[in-house]
C-alpha cells in the first residue's frame, strides 16, 4: 500500500538519544514515501547544531529549530504544519519520543492499520522498555471514577471500578482504545484537518488524552495495535523519575484538560473525587501502617491549581509560561 508518512521527533535537551531514534525510524521507513521532521525545542544547550550536522547527509531527515519552548504540543504542531520536505501534506503523521525506537515493521504496521480501517483517525503500538517490559500505552479517558479508584490505591475499589481505570490491561488483539501515548502514535492527517491540531494551552501532559478526545467527538475512531512495537526508555526530556514534586504544569495541563471536557463543575467533581479517595489511602495507610505512595505536596498542588483554575476569569491552564518549571 502506498501513503506517505511524516515521523515527528520533538527534541529537548536530548540530542544524543533523539538521533538513534531518527536512525531507528529511518530503518523503519525504508523504502515507504515519507520523511523524518526532528523539532528542537529551544533546547540551548548544542542540541540544535548536532541534530542539523549529524544529518546533513540524510537526505530524508530534516532538522527545524522551534525558537521557543512551547511543549510537546507546540512542537510536534511545527512539524506537522511544516508538512513534508518537497511542501506536501503527509496522508499520516506518527508521533515519536526522542527516547523511543520503533521496531523495523511499526511504522508501516501503523500505516497499514490505518489504511485498512478508513474511520480510524488514529492508532497507537505497543511500548516496551528496555528491559522488555510491557509499558502501558492504550487508555481509556480519565473521569470522576477513575479518578477516584486511582488516589484510592485500594484493591476492592480497583476491582469494582476495573473497567473505568484509565490504564487498560495489555490487549493481545487489535482493539478500540480512547487514547494513547504520545511515545508512539500515528494520526490520519485527513482528521487533523478537521479538528485541528494540538491545544498549544497545554505545555506538557494531557496534550494526547484531549487530541484523542477531540477525535472521538468528531466521530472518528482509535486503535491500538500490539503487533507494532517500540522500545522506550521514558523521561528522558521530562526528567519524571527524577521528580522530587509534581511540577506546576502537570498540574495546570490537567485542570486544562477537565475544564476543556466538561466545564468547570466537571473539574471540581474530578478533583473532589481524586481528594475522597486520597482520604481513603490515607486511612489505610494509618491503619495499616503502610509507606507513603503519594508524592510530596501533591494533594495540596492539586487543591490549589485546580481552585486557581476555576476562579472568575482564570484561565484552566497556565503551562504555557511554565517553561521555568521545566527539569
Amino acid at each position: 500500500m502506498s501513503a506517505s508518512v511524516l515521523t515527528v521527533i520533538v527534541n529537548y535537551k536530548s540530542a544524543d538519544m533523539a538521533l538513534k531514534s531518527a536512525a531507528a525510524a529511518r530503518k523503519a521507513m525504508r523504502g515507504m514515501e515519507g520523511a523524518i521532521t526532528i523539532v528542537d525545542n529551544d533546547s540551548q544547550d548544542g542540541s540544535f547544531e548536532l541534530l542539523a550536522g549529524e544529518t546533513a547527509d540524510w537526505p530524508d531527515v530534516r532538522v527545524i529549530a522551534s525558537g521557543r519552548n512551547g511543549g510537546f504540543g507546540f512542537g510536534n504542531n511545527i512539524a506537522i504544519r511544516a508538512g513534508l520536505p518537497d511542501g506536501r501534506k503527509p496522508d499520516f503523521v506518527y508521533l515519536l519520543n526522542p527516547d523511543a525506537f520503533p521496531d523495523p515493521d511499526t511504522i508501516a504496521k501503523l500505516r497499514d492499520h490505518l489504511l485498512s480501517h478508513p474511520r480510524m483517525g488514529f492508532v497507537g503500538s505497543a511500548i516496551r522498555g528496555a528491559d522488555g517490559v510491557a509499558h502501558h500505552s492504550a487508555f481509556r479517558f480519565p473521569s470522576v471514577l477513575s479518578e477516584f479508584e486511582a488516589a484510592a490505591q485500594t484493591a476492592p475499589i480497583s476491582r469494582l471500578l476495573r473497567r473505568h481505570q484509565v490504564s487498560m490491561d495489555f490487549p493481545a488483539q487489535p482493539c478500540a482504545v480512547d487514547w494513547c501515548s504520545g511515545a508512539s502514535v500515528m494520526f490520519r492527517n485527513q482528521m487533523l484537518d478537521q479538528i485541528g491540531l494540538f491545544d498549544q494551552g497545554f505545555f506538557l501532559y494531557f496534550e494526547e488524552t484531549d487530541l484523542c478526545r477531540r477525535a472521538w467527538a468528531a466521530g472518528w475512531q482509535g486503535g491500538y495495535l500490539p503487533q507494532a512495537s517500540v522500545m522506550h526508555i521514558g523521561s528522558v526530556s521530562t526528567g519524571m523519575k527524577r521528580w522530587d514534586r509534581v511540577p506546576g504544569y502537570w498540574f495546570a495541563s490537567r485542570a486544562r484538560y477537565f475544564t476543556r471536557a466538561g466545564g468547570r463543575a466537571y473539574l471540581t467533581g474530578v478533583t473532589l473525587a481524586y481528594l475522597a479517595g486520597a482520604m481513603i489511602w490515607k486511612l489505610r495507610r494509618v491503619l495499616e501502617r503502610k509507606e507513603e505512595r503519594v508524592p510530596p505536596y501533591f494533594l495540596r498542588d492539586l487543591a490549589g491549581y485546580t481552585w486557581q483554575a476555576l476562579k472568575p476569569g482564570a484561565a484552566a491552564n497556565r503551562a504555557g509560561k511554565q517553561v521555568q518549571d521545566m527539569p
